[in-house]
């Protein structure tokens, strides 16, 4: 039995540009800033970095997008595209359900033989390691301003891994440095998102 998803659609750009911005000043000012993942500031300076906001809140809708968006990247040349984000503002708010989530976004791997040569990573504004805390410091390794995919080329992670020789203290690295900073660091780094702007308020009609 064939499962029929919606149509994939991206927000356009002006109803997602608040969102994009968010992410970008959180890679910018916590993953680049704090050197969380010593590969982001290449991509991110070469304007390699795609931005894919859904504002729905239809997890099989986001789901149809992930999908449109992995063969997209696959498709697309790595100098042009190398990595994608896709921000999901107004879904999976609840961190259980966007873990749930994943297990369903790691199928289209397969489902769309990508398997071996993209990866989902995945960040949220609740992430929890197991055992820890929910004012752990340490979780914010993996926190964004939004429940976000990480689309990923394998052939990215192995060059970059090549000439990074201890890739693999990275995590043990970047939770040093977040206790180092502290809760109130992380928090003055203002990577959350941005409040809605409030409606502009007419003449007052009162009297002084």
């Amino acid at each position: 039995m064939t499962t029929t998803l919606p149509a994939a659609q991206a927000a356009p750009g002006e109803a997602a540009a608040p969102f994009v911005r968010d992410t970008v000043r959180w890679l910018e000012r916590a993953v680049i800033g704090l050197n969380l993942c010593p590969f982001a500031k290449g991509v991110h300076t070469k304007g390699q970095v795609h931005y894919a906001v859904t504002l729905s809140d239809d997890p099989a809708e986001v789901l149809a997008l992930l999908r449109s968006e992995l063969s997209a990247l696959a498709a697309a040349p790595a100098e042009v595209r190398d990595t994608t984000l896709l921000v999901l503002p107004n879904c999976l708010q609840d961190f259980l359900d966007f873990n749930d989530f994943l297990e369903v976004a790691e199928a289209q791997l397969d489902d769309l033989e990508l398997d071996g040569t993209l990866q989902i990573a995945s960040f949220h504004p609740q992430f929890q390691f197991a055992g820890t805390a929910v004012d752990d410091v340490s979780n914010c390794t993996n926190r964004a301003p939004y429940p976000t995919l990480h689309l990923l080329r394998e052939d990215s992670i192995d060059r970059a891994v090549a000439v990074f020789p201890d890739a693999e203290m990275i995590y043990e690295r970047n939770i040093e440095v977040l206790q180092s900073l502290g809760m109130s660091g992380w928090t003055a780094l203002d990577v959350g998102p941005t409040p809605p702007e409030l409606p502009a308020s007419g003449p007052s009609q009162g009297k002084v």
